[in-house]
């Protein structure tokens, strides 16, 4: 029984280092591994083989067939039609049946900075200081606000708000559950939908009378930030680069963009409204809106709004801007921030909305 085993163990082996041999693979020469690409550019593909002998190599992006060489000669590639983001590349080198991998990657990112809009504030409005705004919306002339908070992290209780704009009183409101940090907000139809931070379920309420009518889970998603809807599907942040794509009437999440500029990914995505085919999206911790091509998830345009509020007027190291909401008929952007005494109508730059 020894000496089969050791016959075995070594005609094992053999087999294994003639397979190594035969189509050992040492590294992609080009593209340096992780490399930024400029979307809709051409990769240079260039291999390094090692020994051993082969009868053709194929390209793969991600599970695409890009190219199929039977030399080491260069393979110049379109990276036109892949999504932004990492994307593998595959070397697979065929001998005879056998085959191995040579595995590397790129960053698609996009080709064009994005443009820089300017604003002037057209009105100002109070704002209950109360509220750690997370959710804006504004509807029938009535804002509809969702503030977070639990009692254990100091910015009282969550709520669900209903707000006259002329004086920013607080019409109807419903607190709830002390354990529950709530998040974004945004309408369909006649239902209100609001996230919650960590709890990992969303509510659905009744927008007239705040009555809770379901909670729905997350799936993939990690946590609940931002929320808006865009006529027929809902987008969803979740503190990532990512916006997930909800089903309007189910709330199942039914897939996501990645979000990037040219220089990477833009993560902390907060709240969200969508204006006009475009997703605008709070970065959590500054005073930076991006404006997001859902198709693509490239940013094509951002604003620091740093000055729009003094430090004085924001009580506490963090009380950054959040809060977007946008009046659809009347072609007015509104913004605020979490527990500001104030809410801007403002007027982005003619200038800067033609600049790509």
């Amino acid at each position: 029984m020894k000496k089969i085993f050791i016959v075995l163990f070594i005609a094992s082996v053999t087999v294994l280092s003639c397979k190594q041999k035969s189509s050992e693979v040492s590294e992609f020469l080009s593209p340096e591994e992780g490399a930024s690409i400029a979307a809709g550019s051409s990769v240079t593909l260039k291999l390094n083989l090692e020994g051993g002998s082969f009868d053709s190599v194929q390209y793969l992006v991600d599970t695409s067939v890009v190219s199929v060489k039977t030399d080491t000669g260069a393979v110049q590639v379109s990276t036109s039609g892949f999504p932004l983001g990492a994307r593998l590349l595959t070397a697979r080198v065929y001998n005879g049946k056998d085959a191995s991998d040579i595995t590397s990657n790129i960053l698609l990112l996009p080709a064009a900075a994005p443009a820089k809009y300017t604003y002037r504030v057209v009105n100002t409005y109070p704002h209950d200081t109360s509220s750690y705004t997370q959710g804006l919306e504004f509807h029938d002339g009535i804002f509809y606000e969702s503030g977070g908070g639990t009692p254990d992290r100091g910015l009282g209780l969550s709520s669900l708000r209903k707000v006259t704009p002329a004086t920013g009183k607080v019409v109807k409101k419903l607190d709830l559950d002390g354990n529950i940090f709530a998040e974004g907000l945004t309408m369909v139809g006649d239902k209100l939908i609001q996230l919650t931070w960590l709890n990992g379920f969303g509510i659905v309420y009744d927008k007239n009378t705040f009555q809770k009518l379901k909670e729905f889970p997350y799936q993939s998603s990690r946590e609940g930030w931002g929320l808006c809807f865009d006529g027929s599907r809902i987008w969803k942040s979740d503190g990532s680069n990512r916006i997930f794509m909800l089903n309007k009437d189910s709330y199942q999440e039914q897939g996501f963009i990645e979000v990037y500029d040219n220089k990477g990914p833009v993560n902390e995505l907060n709240e969200l409204e969508y204006i006009d085919g475009k997703i605008y999206a709070n970065v959590y911790g500054t005073d930076r809106i991006v404006v997001v091509n859902p198709s693509t998830g490239a940013v094509e345009a951002d604003m620091v709004l740093s000055d729009i509020a003094p430090l004085a007027d924001r009580f506490e190291t963090g009380n950054v801007l959040n809060g977007i909401a946008w009046d659809a008929a009347g072609k007015r952007l509104f913004v605020t921030g979490k527990k500001w005494p104030k809410l801007f109508h403002i007027e982005l730059s003619a200038t800067a909305l033609t600049a790509r």
